[in-house]
Formats: C-alpha cells, structure tokens, sequence
C-alpha cells in the first residue's frame, strides 16, 4: 500500500461522509442511511493517491466483506478496481483500524457473504436486479 497522498471522493456525500467517520476517530459518520457503516482505504490504481470509500458494515467477527454494488449501475465501483490492483487495503470500523488482504469471493463463499450482505443492506437484492454484471463480493481478511 503506497501511497501519495489523500486525494477527496467526487461523490460529496462520500467522502462527507468518509471525512466525518475518520476525523472524528470513529466516534461520528458510523451510520449511512440509519446502517452501520466502515471506511475503506485503497491505494489509486492511476494516482497513487489515498482513497476512502464509506460502505456497509458487513462482517463476521474480524473479517469483513464489501459489495461493489455502486447502487447497481452497469460498471463497478471505482474503489473496487483499485483493490483489484492493490489486494492490501485498510478498513476503519469505528475507532479500529487495521490492515487486510482483499480477495474476491466466488462459489459458495460469495454466496454465503451475499446472504449476510443482503440482511444487512436488503437493497443490495435490487442492486443486483437491476444490473447484468455480477456484483463483486470482497472478503477482507487482517494480515496481522
């Protein structure tokens, strides 16, 4: 994971949202639309700069999984294919923060994280209807 520097989401509510969670050390911007919520830190693909994405919280125990729904569009989440390009990634969960490894899960453990994912975000379903790719599922493991 290296870096260059922060670089703001173009989605304002985004990264307002980003901002609020990490400068406030997990203490506010913990919930996205009345749902606990992390913040995910890549690595730009093209920049090199910091990214932070706010996304549901979906976990079990110490690892986590991300969906790159972006709300069901056609094309995947910016974030995402900067995971693809740099697998080491870091996850704020409140005042917690570590650093995991990122694989895309496939087969059965896709679908067991797309279960736990949809009962905690039930419109990931919609998402998912409303798209012709499969939404990625990212399994964050700690590398420590």
């Amino acid at each position: 994971m290296t870096e260059t520097g922060y670089a703001r989401s173009s989605s304002d509510w985004a990264a307002n949202q980003a901002e609020l969670y990490e400068n406030s050390n997990g203490a506010e911007g913990t919930l996205l639309r009345g749902v606990p919520c992390v913040v995910l830190t890549t690595i730009g693909r093209k920049t090199g700069a910091v990214r932070k994405s706010p996304l549901m919280r979906v976990n079990d125990g110490d690892r986590y999984a991300v969906i790159a729904s972006l709300g069901g569009a056609p094309k995947h989440p910016v974030w995402y294919l900067n995971l693809l390009a740099d697998p080491v990634v870091k996850l704020r969960d409140r005042d917690q923060v570590r650093t995991y490894r990122a694989h895309v899960a496939e087969g059965a453990e896709r679908a067991e994280w797309w279960d736990k994912a949809v009962a905690v975000w039930p419109d990931y379903a919609g998402y998912q209807e409303k798209t012709e790719r499969v939404i990625p599922v990212v399994v964050l493991v700690p590398t420590d």
